[in-house]
C-alpha cells in the first residue's frame, strides 16, 4: 500500500514537472514569436492564406517559424493587438506555480490577464484610431477585436463618451493593486525597523537564569551604530511601545489555505435512522425482562444514537440500584443483545440506563462533524473532533487541556481511523505556523500517507531521511530530542518570566522578547505513535524513560502525546505511563482484563466494534461512535495541503546523538565533549559564560550544556558558578584562547 501511494505521488510530481516546463517553453516561444511579428508581419502575410498550411518553418521570416507566425497573427493581429504580450507572461507565471518556484494564485491571475487583454485592446484601438497607425497589423495597434468593440462603443456613446469611459476604467483598474503594494511595502519597512537592534538600551542587572528584569521604556535617541555589548546583556524583554507592529507567525505562509470540506465524502447512503418498530420491540423486551426479575419500572425512554440506543429507565420506589446492577449478565442473556452496557445511575439523573446495539449501525462521516458549528466556532488550542455520542451530539476535546491521549483496542476495531480523525481535525483547524507533528509509525503503512506534509506540518531530526519515523533507534533519538526541545523551552520560559506556551507566544508576538537573545515563536508539537507495543518490546526503557518525561512536563511547553496500541496489557501500558495519560480512548478489546488496563472497568470488552468506543477524559465514561474517514479522503486532504508552497524544509528538532546518550549513561566520563572548543569560542565571542547560551546556540539539552561548562571550568577558561549571574571569563580574547588550546 505504501509503495503504491509513493508511486502515485511520484507520478503526479513528474506530470506537474513536465507541465511546468511545457508552459515555460510555450511562454518563451510566444514571446519570441510576438516580438518577431512586430517587424515581419507584412513579410509573412502571404503565408497565412489557405494554400500555405504546410509551409516549412524556414519559409517564414518570423523567428518562431511558420507556427510562431500563425499564433502571433491570431493573438496580435486578429484579437488583442499589443495587449496580447500579456499572454506569454501568464504562461510563464503558470510554469512558476507548477515548478513550485513561488506561490501564484492561478485562477485570479487568469481572470486578471483576460480582463487586461480585453481592456488594453479596446483602449489601444481607441487611442490609435486617430493616428496613421490605424491599419498596423491589419486592424490597428489594438487588433481586430479592439477595433470592432470601439466601433460599437462609439456608435452608442460617441467618441467623447467612449474616451471618458475608457479613461475612468483604466484609472480605476490598477488602484487596488497599487494600494496593496504600498501597504505591503509599509509593513516590510516597519518589520525591518523593528527587527533591528535598538540604538540604546537602559542599564539592567545581568542574569543568566531566573525571570528577566523588565526594562523601563525610554525615549529613543538619534540612531547610532549598536554597541558591541548588545549581545552581552542578559535582559530577555525588549522595550515596547504602543505603535509596535504585532508579529504574525503566519506571514511566512500568508497564502496558505486550509483544506475545504468538499474533499471529504458525505456517505449519505450509509446514514440510517433507528426504525420505530425496533425501539418499541426493545422497549417491550426490557420491560418483560425486568419484570421477570421482579424489577418494576415507572417509565422507559429511548434515545437512539448512531450505533447504540440508550434506554433510560425510572425504577419504581423501593427498587435498589445494587439489585439492578447485579442482574446485568442475566439481563444481557435475556435480551440476547450485543454491545449491551448497564449504566446505574445515569450521571445527573434519577434514572438507570441500558445501552443496546442497533440492528443496523449508522456511519458518522468525518465531514458532518467538521461541518458542525461546535467545531467551526471552537476556540480551543488543539481541537480534536472524535465523533457523535449516543444522543447524536458532537464529541470534541481539546488536546492542549487533556494533555495527552492513550488509544487502545484490538486489531480492526477503529484505532487507525481514530488517529486519522485526530490528525484531520488538527489539519482542518490549524495553520502550519502553529502546529508541528512528529509521526511514529513502526508498522510503516498507516501514517505514511502524511509524508507529503513535510514542508508544512511535520517535524524531524536534522539528519533524518524521512519525516515519518519507522526505525526504533530513530524513535529513541526523536523522543530524547523532544526532551531537549522541552528543556530549551523551559529555559526560555524562565528567562521570559512566563509559565506556559500561550503566555510566552503572546509576549513574543507583542515583541516584548528579543529574537537576538534566542527567543522564537513556539508552535505546538503533537507526537503520535501508532503502535506503542512494538516500541516497548524492541526498545523497552529507552522509550519509556523520555516518554514519561514528556508526559510529565510537556504540557506547559506545548508538547502533547497521542499513543495507540493494540495490546493493552500491563507490560505495555505500565503504571507510570497510565498515570501520565489521564485521557483514554478504548475500542473493543478481547478480554475484561485488557479493558481494565485501559479504562479501569471491564466495559470495553462489550463494545460493538467498528468505531464504537468509550472515552475517559477525567469525567464519567462516554460512549462515542468514532467519525469515519477513508484513505482516499486522507489522500485528497494531504494532496491539497502538500501542493501548496510550504516552508523550505520540515521543522527541525534539536540534534541528539550518541554523545548525548553517553553523557546520560556515564556522566563521570573524563573525555572532553566534541563541542568543547566551539563552546569556548562562542562564550569568548559573546563575552559571557552562560549555560543557556550553549543550549540555544547548539540546541543542546541542559545536562550536556552543563557538562561542557564544567569542562570549561576545569580547563580554566571560565570561573566557578556565581548564582544567577554568568560565569566569569578567565580568557578574554580569541588569541589567548588559541594559545591556550595549542598548549
Amino acid at each position: 500500500m505504501a509503495s503504491e501511494l509513493e508511486r502515485k505521488k511520484s507520478t503526479r510530481e513528474i506530470i506537474r514537472l513536465i507541465a511546468g516546463w511545457l508552459f515555460l517553453g510555450l511562454g518563451v516561444f510566444l514571446l519570441v514569436a510576438f516580438v518577431s511579428y512586430l517587424f515581419n508581419w507584412t513579410v509573412d502575410q502571404s503565408l497565412l492564406s489557405g494554400d500555405h498550411l504546410f509551409i516549412p518553418e524556414d519559409s517564414a521570416a518570423n523567428s518562431g517559424g511558420f507556427a510562431g507566425n500563425r499564433w502571433a497573427d491570431l493573438f496580435v493581429g486578429q484579437l488583442f493587438g499589443l495587449s496580447a504580450f500579456i499572454i506569454p507572461f501568464f504562461c510563464i507565471a503558470v510554469s512558476v506555480f507548477l515548478l513550485k518556484i513561488r506561490s501564484v494564485r492561478i485562477i485570479p491571475l487568469f481572470f486578471t490577464t483576460a480582463f487586461l487583454c480585453i481592456l488594453l485592446s479596446i483602449a489601444l484601438g481607441y487611442i490609435f484610431s486617430f493616428t496613421n497607425l490605424r491599419y498596423v497589423f491589419g486592424a490597428g495597434i489594438g487588433g481586430t477585436y479592439g477595433y470592432r468593440v470601439n466601433e460599437w462603443l462609439i456608435g452608442i456613446l460617441g467618441t467623447v463618451g467612449t474616451g471618458v469611459v475608457l479613461f475612468f476604467v483604466l484609472t480605476a483598474f490598477p488602484l487596488p493593486f497599487v494600494y496593496r503594494w504600498i501597504r505591503r511595502r509599509k509593513e516590510k519597512r516597519q518589520t525591518a525597523a523593528l527587527s533591528e537592534p535598538a540604538p540604546t538600551e537602559p542599564a539592567v542587572v545581568s542574569e543568566a537564569r531566573g525571570p528577566a528584569k523588565k526594562e523601563v521604556p525610554v525615549t529613543p535617541v538619534a540612531p547610532v551604530p549598536p554597541p558591541p555589548v548588545f549581545e552581552v546583556e542578559k535582559t530577555e524583554e525588549a522595550s515596547t511601545s504602543g505603535t509596535m507592529l504585532f508579529y504574525d507567525p503566519k506571514q511566512d505562509l500568508s497564502h496558505y489555505k486550509k483544506p475545504p470540506l468538499d474533499l471529504l465524502e458525505d456517505y449519505r447512503n450509509r446514514i440510517t435512522e433507528v426504525p420505530q418498530e425496533e425501539l418499541e420491540r426493545n422497549n417491550q423486551k426490557i420491560v418483560e425482562c425486568l419484570r421477570t426479575f421482579d424489577i418494576q419500572i415507572e417509565k422507559i425512554v429511548a434515545t437512539p444514537g448512531p450505533t447504540v440506543t440508550l434506554y433510560k429507565i425510572v425504577l419504581s420506589p423501593g427498587i435498589r440500584i445494587s439489585h439492578f446492577t447485579r442482574l446485568e449478565d442475566d439481563i444481557m442473556l435475556s435480551l440476547a443483545a450485543r454491545g449491551m452496557r448497564v449504566i446505574a445511575p445515569i450521571p445527573g439523573t434519577n434514572m438507570v440506563g441500558i445501552e443496546v446495539a442497533n440492528d443496523k449501525p449508522s456511519l458518522v462521516p468525518m465531514k458532518s462533524v467538521l461541518d458542525s458549528t461546535k467545531f467551526k466556532e471552537s476556540k480551543d488550542d488543539l481541537p480534536i473532533v472524535l465523533g457523535k455520542s449516543i444522543s447524536n451530539e458532537i464529541v470534541m476535546l481539546d488536546l492542549a487541556r487533556l494533555p495527552h491521549l492513550l488509544v487502545a483496542g484490538a486489531t480492526g476495531q477503529g484505532k487507525s481511523v481514530a488517529l486519522n480523525a485526530i490528525l484531520t481535525s488538527l489539519l482542518y483547524k490549524m495553520h502550519p505556523a502553529y502546529l508541528k507533528l512528529v509521526l511514529v509509525d513502526p508498522k510503516r503503512v498507516e501514517l505514511n500517507l502524511y509524508s507529503k506534509l513535510e514542508n508544512h506540518f511535520l517535524a524531524r531530526l536534522p539528519d533524518a531521511d524521512s519525516s515519518i519515523i519507522i526505525d526504533t533507534k530513530k524513535v529513541v533519538y526523536t523522543l530524547n530530542s523532544l526532551c531537549i526541545e522541552m528543556d530549551n523551552r523551559l529555559e526560555l520560559y524562565n528567562m521570559a518570566g512566563v509559565r506556559n506556551i500561550k503566555e510566552y507566544n503572546k509576549k513574543f508576538q507583542e515583541r516584548v522578547l528579543n529574537p537576538l537573545k534566542g527567543h522564537r515563536f513556539m508552535p505546538f508539537i503533537v507526537l503520535i505513535i501508532d503502535e506503542f507495543a512494538d516500541l516497548i518490546m524492541t526498545a523497552g526503557r529507552d522509550v519509556e524513560g523520555p516518554l514519561t518525561r514528556l508526559a510529565q512536563m510537556g504540557r506547559a511547553t506545548g508538547i502533547h502525546l497521542v499513543i495507540a496500541t493494540q495490546r493493552p496489557t500491563t507490560n505495555i501500558i505500565t503504571g507510570t505511563i497510565k498515570a501520565n495519560f489521564p485521557a483514554r480512548m478504548a475500542f473493543r478489546v478481547a478480554s475484561k482484563i485488557d479493558s481494565r488496563v485501559i479504562i479501569d472497568v471491564s466495559e470495553a470488552s462489550q463494545l460493538v466494534g467498528r468505531g464504537d468506543m468509550l472515552i475517559s477524559a477525567g469525567t464519567d465514561l462516554q460512549r462515542v461512535q468514532c467519525a469515519f474517514i477513508d484513505t482516499r479522503e486522507v489522500e485528497r486532504m494531504v494532496d491539497f495541503i502538500g501542493d501548496q508552497p510550504g516552508y523550505s524544509g520540515p521543522f527541525e528538532l534539536p540534534e541528539y546523538s550518541e554523545t548525548d546518550r553517553q553523557d546520560m549513561l556515564n556522566p563521570s566520563s573524563g573525555q572532553r565533549d566534541e563541542l568543547f572548543e566551539e563552546a569556548a569560542r562562542l562564550l569568548i565571542q559573546n563575552g559571557e559564560g552562560s549555560t543557556s547560551l550553549l543550549q540555544r546556540r547548539f540546541h543542546l539539552g541542559y545536562n550536556r550544556a552543563g557538562r561542557i561548562m564544567d569542562q570549561l571550568e576545569e580547563a580554566g577558561i571560565v570561573g566557578p558558578p556565581r548564582g544567577s549571574n554568568p560565569r566569569e571569563l578567565l580568557i578574554s580574547s580569541q588569541e589567548m584562547l588559541d594559545d591556550f588550546l595549542k598548549k
